[in-house]
């Protein structure tokens, strides 16, 4: 998928949702020893205003006082610095102050002096990084006034490159975060995130973002559900648009989804993506501050990142789901040999992935499990009908073929890369060892098992104990709970073992819930 840049429509400035917030000033600090210096300054400069914003003064009348207040204000645009104050060269020390120890390259540092001899202006050009150097005498008032609008000129447009330059590196930095994320809504919760970070001005800017949203389109009901939010939208995830946004900003949106392109009005922006197989998603963003060219055109490019990843995400996403398949299919062909068929493996998987959450595992991991546990029983490949139909009890020998699927199955899945099939492998292996010692096939014990193995022991001896099978009915619901009790420390962990005892009531709903997706097979 490809964003049309030509494609992209600037409304009219008139059409902006709000007001943007009034200008902050431009701060002016006036460092001089002489009050009259102060006040005949403030005069001549008072009632000038550029690009918007009118001067804010602060004045100072000692060196150490000027280092202060720079150190406080790292925002002030402009400083008209007295060479002597309380020292001849309090001034130049206020430089290198302000150039080395602070940093502060961006502050438009002009030097005004009464003695000039004190401070020859060729010494102190070449010696300290200074902007303008004038003799007190010579500032007459339109000189004084040319003097501060050319400084403060320089200073907006060193702003300006410096914001470019944020805005690059976010849009840099921000490309290969989405790239590594493979879960939706985490991707277009960092999408937005970096949307926003994009967006956003230097943290001295008086402009910021208010709000935004992500959202992808529900292929069941055509509905765009938030997947993702902050600012004002921040406690609508999950919601439909059509439920959170007032009529304008829907109309907004809605003219974004039937241009399907992005659109930028005063005031906020909507990005447009649809992928190869249909998936679509919106990006929305309200922003208190005017768009220049650079900013959309980093916008643009980092849409174009966006709509990869999205590409790669679905791609990636019909890939696990087909995995997903593939796995529940081998599940499936090993249970069906006995009269047990799907539910056991769709049940274990579904309990697995419960307690996995009540234990606290990350979403990533209990994904996992989740996808690779159905396959645990898939070493009984080997095990012949008659045995694994069989009504009555099983002779030593027959146990003893039953014992092996646990190694089989590891054998057959551990040499991958595959994390799903690494996991299987472990769950295989493990899942029938006891706690306590005394299960197979190695006889672990305690935490030696792998804890994937003791999640899957608690779900399959649970599935088996409440279901039916050709040997047995299916226990009820008290004995099941009694039996957890009193095999806590043996056959089960403990912790595990009381996040089923304690969760029944959500356990016995998953339970009915796929009993009844799959017919009510038991």
């Amino acid at each position: 998928m490809d964003i049309d840049t030509e494609a992209m429509v600037f409304a009219k400035e008139n059409e902006g949702p709000y007001d943007y917030k009034e200008q902050e000033t431009w701060k002016i600090i006036i460092a001089d020893d002489e009050e009259d210096v102060h006040q005949i300054t403030k005069m001549v400069l008072k009632d000038i205003e550029l690009f918007n914003r009118k001067i804010e003064f602060i004045s100072t009348f000692t060196g150490e006082e000027t280092k202060r207040v720079i150190r406080e204000n790292p925002d002030t645009a402009v400083i008209l610095l007295d060479v002597v104050m309380e020292t001849d060269d309090s001034g130049l020390q206020v430089v290198r102050y302000i150039r080395e120890e602070l940093k502060n390259n961006k502050v438009r540092i002009v030097l005004r002096t009464g003695y000039p001899g004190q401070a020859p202006e060729k010494q102190v050009v070449i010696d300290y990084d200074i902007n303008d150097y004038k003799e007190k005498t010579e500032l007459t008032s339109q000189k004084l006034l040319t003097t501060i609008v050319s400084a403060l000129r320089a200073y907006k447009d060193i702003i300006i490159i410096e914001e470019n330059r944020l805005a690059l590196k976010r849009l840099i930095e921000a490309s290969p975060k989405i790239f590594e994320l493979q879960s939706l809504g985490r991707f277009v919760s960092a999408v937005l995130s970096q949307m926003i970070s994009i967006m956003n001005l230097s943290k001295n800017t008086v402009f910021y973002s208010t709000a935004g949203f992500a959202a992808t389109k529900d292929v069941s009901t055509g509905d765009f559900k938030i997947l993702a939010a902050t600012g004002d939208y921040a406690n609508e995830v999950e919601k439909s648009i059509k439920d959170v946004l007032n009529p304008n900003i829907l109309s907004f949106v809605s003219k974004a989804l039937a241009r399907k392109e992005n659109i930028y009005e005063k005031g906020r922006y909507i990005a447009y993506f649809k992928s190869k197989n249909g998936a679509e998603n919106i990006i929305y963003t309200e922003i208190n501050k005017e768009l220049r060219h650079l900013d959309k055109s980093l916008i643009d490019m980092f849409c174009n990142n966006v709509s990869i990843a999205f590409e790669n995400l679905y791609l990636n996403k019909e890939i696990e789901e087909t995995q997903k398949e593939i796995i529940y299919i081998l599940g499936e062909v090993t249970e069906g040999r006995s009269s047990e068929i799907g539910n056991h493996i769709k049940k274990v998987s579904k309990y697995c992935e419960f307690i996995a959450t009540k234990y606290g595992l990350p979403k990533d991991e209990i994904e996992i499990i989740k996808m690779a546990s159905p396959i645990h029983d898939i070493g009984k490949i080997i095990v012949s009908d008659a045995i694994l139909n069989k009504p009555g009890r099983l002779t030593e020998e027959e146990f003893g073929v039953i014992k092996k699927h646990s190694m089989i199955g590891y054998n057959l899945l551990k040499n991958t890369s595959r994390k799903i099939l690494d996991t299987a492998a472990i769950i295989a292996r493990d899942h029938h060892e006891r706690y306590d010692g005394k299960g197979y096939p190695q006889g672990l014990k305690g935490e030696e098992i792998h804890l994937y193995g003791r999640i899957a022991c608690v779900a399959d001896v649970f599935d088996a104990l409440s279901s039916k099978r050709v040997y047995k009915e299916p226990w009820k619901i008290e004995d099941i709970i009694n039996y957890f009790i009193q095999e806590k420390g043996g056959h089960f962990d403990p912790k595990i073992a009381d996040i089923l005892i304690e969760n029944m009531d959500e356990i016995l709903k998953i339970k009915e819930k796929v009993d009844q997706e799959l017919g009510g097979k038991m």
